[in-house]
């Protein structure tokens, strides 16, 4: 009993005095390995006398026991020691603002797009889409646009190529998204209420043009539609795009092959001071075309002129965003100047609805 008295204290005494993992590990080894002195001692009983066994065998189980408890609660210790240094180590105050990470921005042209899309949806327009190669009939034939129409010549429009031999009339860039209200005709038929935003192609390059721009053309078609909701639709656009509580348009006589009537839209403006302040003042700005669909083009998406009649117009998505935000370069929307688009881009969250107001 004295061996197994000794026993106790050693190892006790080194289980205290284990330092970290590794050595506690090798107490454990030495103590109830396979080759352990502990483990030896319990080889031992069967070369005992039956009445010795009876005394040892209760008293090495117990020691037994209380080393392996000893041990795991000395790697427990040993466990929350580390933790705790390894917290102390890598401490950090929650309590500090986080690091600001780069967002990127919603593209001018983006959001107006959302801007218009929600103020013509309140008026039952829905949005339709369409190629932007086109060919040559939809881009041009289909809206009245004669074969000896400048509009039609290479230093207006992209053509695509043909391989020689082949005669066919070339496909286009679409230099505006006209074609796009063909298609809705041909799919949907009439009554109709559509806007068609998106990308066109027109050789062209300087501070208020550039080769590829954004336009959005509006078209209604029904019974009895006539120019004075035309000028109501456009007056409306208008208020609540630019958010102004008065607006005053006027419509000047044009030429357009697609409309006819065709009229220019101007908005009443003053440039005071060289700021452009629109609503107010002696000036105009021109900024969209209109007038009634031509009868050649409600034909050529197969609708009857006898029976329907409409009204479109168009303008340059680019241009207005330029007017309500002042931005004073068109080449700027497509040079990916990051610190352009951080000054006049968007959060993502910031969108548009009539509710929430439209801008910034």
């Amino acid at each position: 009993m004295d061996a197994i008295a000794e026993l106790r204290g050693k190892y006790l005494h080194q289980i205290r005095a284990a330092a970290d993992a590794a050595a506690l590990e090798q107490v454990r080894l030495a103590a109830l390995g396979k080759k352990g002195e502990i483990s030896q001692q319990m080889r031992s009983l069967g070369r005992m006398s039956a009445d010795e066994r009876q005394t040892a065998g209760p008293a090495l189980n117990e020691l037994k026991s209380e080393i392996d408890a000893a041990l795991k609660a000395r790697r427990a210790a040993l466990e929350d020691a580390s933790l705790d240094a390894r917290l102390q180590a890598e401490w950090l105050d929650v309590t500090l603002p986080g690091r600001p990470r780069p967002r990127g921005t919603i593209h001018p042209v983006s959001q107006v797009m959302d801007e218009l899309t929600a103020i013509f949806a309140d008026m039952g327009f829905s949005v339709a889409e369409g190629p932007q190669i086109e060919s040559d009939w939809y881009n041009f034939d289909a809206l009245n646009i004669a074969p000896e129409h400048p509009s039609r010549q290479e230093m207006d429009t992209f053509y695509m190529h043909r391989d020689s031999g082949d005669n066919r009339p070339p496909h286009v860039l679409r230099t505006h998204t006209s074609p796009v209200q063909i298609r809705a005709m041909q799919d949907r038929g009439a009554p109709l209420r559509v806007i068609a935003p998106g990308r066109v192609y027109r050789m062209d390059m300087d501070q208020t043009h550039t080769p590829m721009f954004h336009q959005v053309e509006g078209l209604a078609i029904d019974r009895d539609i006539t120019m004075a909701q035309l000028k109501w639709v456009l007056e409306e656009f208008c208020r609540a795009f630019f958010e102004l509580d008065a607006v005053e348009l006027r419509f000047r006589a044009s030429h357009f092959p697609f409309t006819e009537p065709s009229a220019e839209v101007d908005i009443r403006c003053s440039w005071e001071g060289g700021q452009l302040k629109l609503g107010e003042g002696d000036d105009w700005l021109e900024i969209l075309g209109s007038g009634m669909v031509h009868p050649h083009v409600l034909r050529s998406g197969g609708i009857d002129p006898e029976v329907w009649q409409g009204f479109a117009f168009g303008m340059g998505i680019d241009r207005i965003a330029m007017l309500k935000y002042g931005i004073p370069d068109l080449r700027a929307f497509f040079e990916s100047d990051l610190r352009w688009l951080r000054h006049y881009g968007f959060a993502a969250l910031d969108q548009p609805s009539l509710a929430a107001g439209l801008s910034r």
